[in-house]
């Protein structure tokens, strides 16, 4: 590995606590652009690049097929290297202060209707049992405090206070955040735990949500079991863990909410990443709006 990587990684892991997975991805991103010099035989290394090294790499990408999306990450990972660089003084110039991200079509995510969360939930049944009791809890956690899919897997269950009905959740880059808890949730909680001790193998498990073994589940196998049920209640085309996250903040939104406090119980760090969520607020608004104000009356009168 390029020594420069080498300490790049370091200072991912240990100062900005990336998780494996981000900082893995990173570090991937600044190789295969390292490879990209090489493969065209611009014979510069990393840290002699220039902006015009960077524009031929992002049109090689764009003309691979790679989404905007995709191509925005990579382009992010190489400004992150680059303002390492600079910041180590191993540089003068960061080569991407100027870049701008392209431009990608924001895509309007439809969340899930209050009908449709309670057609789920009587799907899954009040049954007593580990696996219906656990399917419920994790719609639950998706809908009722907003969790990201990762964030609910790390889940331990002393992360849970019943004292205070709060739980603790880790974040992005390892940032913590306290959210209380509803009373309806409380209890899920207390049955899924009375349940979950019956398990025979969770001695050294010390995760909430666990298989019917007693091991720790996988993304693709929470995103099935979202996927399968409300598949049975909804015709919407995208039917996901993160989609039941931005039902959370829709209908919060939608009810009232402080948008502020939504940014807080999401645990986003700027606003600007809550305020995706408030289309759908600004639709139930529009509706409220056009049905009480005097001027759309049928009776108005001139």
């Amino acid at each position: 590995m390029h020594t420069l990587l080498e300490a790049y990684q370091e200072y991912l892991q240990k100062e900005k606590k990336f998780s494996v997975h981000t900082l893995t991805a990173y570090v991937n991103d600044v190789r295969f652009f390292e490879a990209f010099l090489q493969a065209q035989r611009f014979d510069v290394e990393l840290e002699k690049v220039n902006y015009s090294h960077v524009r031929s790499w992002i049109v090689e990408l764009v003309e691979s097929g790679l989404s905007t999306l995709s191509v925005n990450r990579k382009i992010s990972s190489l400004k992150s290297f680059y303002r390492f660089l600079l910041k180590t003084r191993q540089i003068d110039v960061n080569p991407l202060q100027k870049h701008k991200a392209l431009k990608v079509a924001r895509k309007v995510q439809i969340p899930f209707s209050e009908k449709e969360l309670n057609l789920v939930f009587e799907e899954i049944g009040e049954d007593d049992g580990f696996e219906a009791i656990r399917d419920r809890l994790i719609v639950e956690l998706f809908y009722a405090l907003g969790l990201r899919r990762s964030e609910l897997i790390g889940l331990k269950w002393v992360d849970y206070n019943t004292y205070s009905k709060t739980l603790k959740v880790l974040g992005k880059r390892n940032k913590e955040r306290l959210l209380p808890v509803l009373e309806c949730t409380d209890r899920l909680i207390n049955r899924y735990l009375k349940e979950r001790e019956k398990l025979i193998s969770i001695a050294d498990n010390d995760l909430l949500i666990l298989s019917q073994k007693g091991y720790k589940v996988s993304e693709s196998f929470v995103y099935r079991l979202i996927n399968d049920y409300f598949s049975s209640v909804s015709e919407k085309v995208k039917k996901s863990p993160h989609v039941l996250r931005h039902t959370f903040a829709t209908h919060l939104l939608n009810n009232g909410a402080d948008i502020n406090s939504v940014k807080e119980l999401l645990g986003h760090a700027s606003l600007s990443s809550t305020q995706i969520y408030t289309h759908s607020s600004l639709a139930e608004l529009k509706k409220i709006y056009q049905e009480a104000h005097p001027r759309n009356r049928n009776n108005f009168e001139n």
